[in-house]
């Protein structure tokens, strides 16, 4: 599929269609936006191409470990909230924290609700990333409710604020549409050059491994150390 169709399609899942939900102190609320023509896709998609390129990774351990692992995750996919509350500590615990494994964590996006997400985990900066992210999924059935735009805008801020973030801050980081723009195009440059179509999915080393199975991960792992 053309990308800038791509880009199109994420904004309208995004924007629920002929309308964005815009993130502000009050919530969620819906506004109307123009459609865009394919000249216009062209040049946010230029546009995003570039900041994209300035996203910084999410990273723990040593960037010199023998084995790389990237997971590609969903805050808002019920399997990747279950790994990150039970199979990530250990994969922190025995690998990471030991200097064995440089992990990269990477956002998608495949609601609207996910970009917030992704928006207040990164607030913080790369210092209270994870902290946050962690917030995020151990809250994830109480802010995600029963989907209501309102109510998961409202609980992602709670969870900012517990991590110490202001309420100016927390605006200016749902506020900023070039930042949102950027994180989906560097979303989607990522999901094509790794095939990715299901969260979570992990590449360790050359290897792709779908699920949330820590035993599968942990042996594709100890077989790349040479364990």
């Amino acid at each position: 599929m053309n990308r800038n169709i791509l880009i199109i399609a994420l904004v309208a899942i995004l924007g629920a269609g002929g309308a964005f939900f815009f993130v502000n102190g009050g919530g969620a609320k819906q506004v109307e936006v123009a459609p865009q023509t394919e000249a216009d896709a062209e040049t946010v998609v230029q546009a995003s191409d570039v900041a994209a390129s300035e996203i910084i990774e999410m990273t723990l351990g040593n960037p010199d470990a023998p084995v790389s692992v990237i997971e590609y995750a969903s805050f808002t996919c019920s399997h990747c909230g279950a790994f990150h509350r039970e199979g990530f500590k250990e994969l922190k615990a025995n690998y990471i924290d030991t200097g064995k494994v440089h992990f990269i964590y990477r956002e998608v996006y495949f609601d609207r609700a996910a970009l917030w997400a992704s928006m207040v985990a990164r607030c913080g900066g790369e210092e209270k990333f994870f902290g946050i992210s962690d917030l995020i999924y151990k809250g994830q059935r109480d802010w995600m409710g029963g989907g209501d735009p309102v109510q998961m805008a409202d609980g992602l801020r709670k969870i900012a604020r517990v991590a110490g973030l202001s309420s100016e801050t927390i605006d200016a980081c749902l506020e900023d549409q070039d930042k949102a723009q950027s994180l989906i195009s560097w979303y989607q440059a990522n999901a094509e050059k790794d095939g990715i179509d299901s969260t979570p999915s992990f590449i360790i080393g050359a290897e792709r491994v779908a699920g949330n199975n820590y035993a599968k991960l942990r042996d594709v792992i100890d077989a790349q150390l040479g364990n």
